[in-house]
């Protein structure tokens, strides 16, 4: 913005040296009045940039007064900065508007020197010269907006992409992030809610035996062994790397019977039974399966009363899990985390 006058002083100056020079048509008139126009041009390049429409505004005064007193070269030459310019920062459908009627311009003018001269060659002369002072300006200014256009099209594509990328990636991290805290609920709740019931039941029993005491104690020290060893086998596994799990750490739906062991030593009455012919089942089918007894045995300890029943029924073609726990009125319920 700072270098469009010194721009337009510039055109000026040399404008006045190709006056000064004799570049114009020689009239009877004062080559004088050739500065008014070159000025006026000159004026629409200082402020080509701030306002395109005023700057060809007045180049198109100028140029229109140059040639009723010139022509002068000087005045056509920053005209055609004035088209440009015009052509480049101006609104979308001025550019199309003057290459329709510098086209047309450009025409007329071979047309009409061609005529005065009766001769076809006068009339293709002026019409190319016509065309490189009013089309050429219009034509490569569409082509560089055109290109500056798509440059920016292709840069705020590319902001698009990344924002999405990074919504991708967030919205990648939370499902982990949930994934990882429900996995990590399933895998200690069963242990740490035996010890929270155990170890309330000796709070609230003073009159036990050392025996029971001890029996209580050694179950708790066992569920609170436990559920730090699975959390650091978990912990393990996510700093492993490939996709594959562990084999030593996969948990199994065939396991059914150290889980209701272990709900037993924490004073649960289970009943399991296994009806069919246990078989090797997909990963994922058997972490399921796990979590499901796990999450099940580990509610009824929390909620429950009554004696649970779990039933394992291996189908040709699937594998049923229930179990069956029912809640009594009135019974003492331990606070939920709401996490499965």
């Amino acid at each position: 913005m700072k270098r469009e006058p010194l721009w337009a002083g510039l055109a000026f100056v040399l404008g006045l040296l190709l006056t000064w020079g004799g570049a114009y048509v020689h009239r009877d008139a004062s080559p004088w009045l050739l500065v008014v126009p070159l000025a006026l041009t000159c004026a629409g390049v200082a402020v080509r940039r701030r306002s395109p429409l005023g700057a060809l505004a007045v180049g198109t005064a100028g140029v229109t007064m140059d040639l009723l007193v010139g022509p002068s070269l000087a005045t056509v030459l920053v005209y055609t900065d004035n088209l440009y310019t015009a052509a480049l920062y101006g609104p979308p459908r001025l550019s199309r508007w003057l290459l329709g009627i510098t086209t047309v311009l450009a025409v007329v003018i071979g047309a009409t020197f061609g005529l005065l001269a009766q001769d076809l060659r006068a009339l293709a002369v002026m019409a190319v010269q016509a065309g490189l002072v009013l089309v050429a300006p219009v034509t490569t200014a569409m082509v560089l907006r055109q290109q500056r256009d798509q440059a920016s099209a292709e840069r705020a594509r590319a902001r698009q992409v990344a924002r999405l990328a990074e919504l991708d990636r967030q919205a990648a991290i939370t499902s982990e992030r949930t994934r990882m805290a429900r996995e990590l609920h399933d895998m200690i709740a069963n242990h740490f809610s035996a010890v929270a019931i155990q170890s309330t039941a000796a709070l609230s029993r003073p009159d036990l035996d050392q025996r029971a005491v001890r029996k209580i104690m050694e179950s708790i020290r066992e569920n609170s062994v436990k559920g730090m060893a699975e959390m650091r086998s978990m912990i393990g596994l996510l700093r492993e790397e490939g996709d594959e799990p562990a084999s030593a750490t996969r948990l199994r739906l065939a396991d059914a019977e150290s889980l209701v062991a272990r709900s037993r030593r924490a004073g649960m009455a289970v009943d399991l039974r296994v009806e069919g012919e246990p078989r090797d089942l997909p990963a994922a089918v058997d972490l399921a399966g796990y979590r499901i007894l796990q999450e099940a045995l580990t509610n009824a300890l929390k909620h429950g009363t009554a004696p649970t029943r779990v039933l394992i029924a291996y189908d040709p073609d699937r594998v049923r899990l229930s179990v069956d726990n029912p809640v009594s009125e009135g019974t003492a319920r331990l606070p939920g985390s709401g996490a499965g």
